[in-house]
């Protein structure tokens, strides 16, 4: 589960792990900034880029001094660990944040994850939003075949010196209130005490069952000798869905792997947060919502703040404009998409599988598809979503003539909030990641569960067991079991028509939240009160 594209060897320009060069960054001028303090500002911009190594500022600097405090817009810091799908909902709550609250946010991301993908979503955030990458670390000394969390993990824990730092910069050039870290960043809470910031917040991109079981992970390591997959009975945690040993998240499934160990350091490191941040909502997991709604010694509080879905998507030159130009010809809920994320790539067996599967469901597909995963790696895909070769060469012989009138293949990617919206869209074949499945619930659109890795096995027991918001095919993945997934999701009268009852039950439950005086507004509120105002903390938070 190695990932090909991390910083692995160093040269002349890879800076050690203490180094404080930035690649690039820019810090969002305060909505109050006064004209006169420009040269001072200058000038500190100038020494903070200086003692970062080259901190290059692209929006400006916010004002200095203790007596310009109260003009100034409350700024958050968030520190974004590999992959979009830790990234997207992140930028949404910075937005969130600036809407609202009217606070700006720095998006912190690493060096192994810059891409021409990232990039161009960093560039599109708005202005209240600033971007900054820290200097690349060296990875060089772990195995070839580490795994992603161990990458990212260490990754992490190393560039600890240089995100000290640039997180004593921000204090200097902005009104800093808090520090977010993702699931996968709590080492860096390290940095944040160091630089004097004193709300650390944890930010956790998936749902509340994850979370129950990260956090109860330190008891399970002891408790339980062997492998999860190897339990003869469910892992059953406090308002969970009982999860059976397989299905439990892939970086838990081998003690003996050293990612293993990092999600226990996690574990014990996510009670050093002052509270969870999560995108969930209270309806797509009740049970355990309201346990951990109930207060419990040694454990933050949990804060459920979404759905955070990607919005305002904007369109661009060369993004594909055939998916929804087809949809537009098709009937209402008639056709399947089939997605697995921007990570996710099948084995070629699967693959064949697949598309033999939806051609006898006799439904319409729209079907994102990329060439085979080498070696039965279905995560080869992590950090570039490209298909790696030509895809149709793969499908089986005569496939795509004869599906020509009922289906659309799409290499590689496809806009799919708008596909999802699209009146003609009526399943989701859906490999599991919690972001697509928030968009899926946003727009209202059942789901055959198709998970692959990381948590996916885990959330689909969740959403066709538990709250029944999806069809899951069995793992046998054969071509009779994907169709029958299929019909039954997009015109079933049994299990599908109950399905496609809760999800709409569940859109409707999601928007409800969102709204004034909602479950996740009304959550965040709170946290927002806590920053500027409302809690006991000395830092830059309550100066009035």
């Amino acid at each position: 589960m190695a990932h090909p594209h991390h910083q692995r060897g160093t040269d002349a320009t890879t800076p050690t792990s203490s180094a404080l060069s930035i690649s690039h960054a820019h810090i969002p001028r305060s909505t109050h900034d006064s004209n006169q303090t420009g040269t001072d500002d200058t000038r500190r911009a100038t020494e903070m880029e200086e003692a970062n190594g080259g901190v290059l500022c692209r929006g400006g600097t916010a004002e200095a001094g203790a007596g310009a405090e109260a003009g100034r817009a409350p700024h958050v810091a968030m520190l974004v660990t590999p992959g979009m799908g830790h990234l997207i909902p992140l930028a949404e709550l910075a937005k969130r944040l600036a809407a609202r609250h009217g606070a700006t946010a720095t998006l912190i991301t690493f060096a192994s994850t810059a891409s021409a993908t990232q990039r161009a979503f960093l560039a599109s955030l708005p202005p209240a939003i600033a971007s900054l990458s820290l200097p690349p670390v060296d990875l060089s000394d772990l195995p070839p075949d580490a795994a992603i969390e161990t990458l990212m993990s260490e990754e992490c824990a190393r560039v600890v010196p240089a995100l000290t730092g640039v997180l004593s910069g921000l204090k200097e050039t902005t009104r800093l209130v808090a520090f977010v870290a993702d699931l996968f960043g709590a080492d860096s809470f390290d940095a944040a005490a160091a630089a004097g910031v004193a709300r650390r917040y944890l930010f956790f991109p998936t749902n509340l069952h994850v979370l129950t079981l990260i956090l109860h992970l330190p008891e399970l390591d002891v408790s339980m000798p062997g492998e999860f997959r190897d339990l003869a009975e469910p892992v059953r945690l406090p308002g969970c869905v009982p999860i059976p040993g397989p299905d439990i998240l892939s970086p838990l499934q081998d003690k003996s792997n050293p990612c293993y160990r990092w999600m226990v350091h996690h574990a014990r490191r996510y009670r050093d947060a002052e509270a969870i941040l999560v995108n969930s909502f209270d309806a797509v997991e009740p049970d355990v919502a309201r346990v951990l709604r109930a207060p419990q010694p040694g454990r933050p509080p949990v804060y459920n703040i979404g759905p955070l879905i990607k919005t305002d998507a904007v369109e661009t030159d060369n993004e594909p404009r055939a998916p929804c130009l087809w949809l537009d010809r098709q009937p209402p809920r008639s056709v399947i998409f089939v997605s697995f994320g921007s990570g996710g790539s099948l084995p070629a067996e699967q693959m064949r599988e697949l598309a033999l599967g939806l051609e006898q469901s006799g439904q319409r597909f729209l079907w994102v598809v990329r060439s085979p995963s080498d070696e039965g790696a279905v995560n080869a895909n992590y950090y570039d979503a490209e298909s790696k070769k030509d895809p149709l060469p793969y499908l089986p012989e005569g496939f795509v003539e004869r599906t020509k009138e009922v289906g659309l293949l799409v290499p590689s990617w496809a806009p799919q909030i708008k596909v999802l919206a699209h009146e003609a869209t009526g399943g989701f074949l859906v490999h599991c990641g919690w972001n697509s499945v928030l968009e899926s619930l946003v727009h209202g659109v059942p789901m055959v569960a198709w998970p692959l890795f990381a948590e996916q096995r885990q959330n689909a027991v969740m959403l066709s067991e538990g709250v029944g918001a999806a069809i899951r095919v069995p793992d046998t993945k054969r071509r009779e079991e994907i169709a029958a997934a299929v019909r039954e999701v997009m015109a079933g009268q049994g299990k599908g028509a109950e399905v496609r009852a809760k999800v709409a039950e569940l859109q409707k439950a999601a928007a409800e939240g969102l709204r004034e005086g909602g479950a996740a507004t009304t959550a965040l509120d709170e946290v927002v009160h806590k920053w500027i105002g409302g809690g006991d903390k000395d830092d830059d938070v309550g100066r009035k």
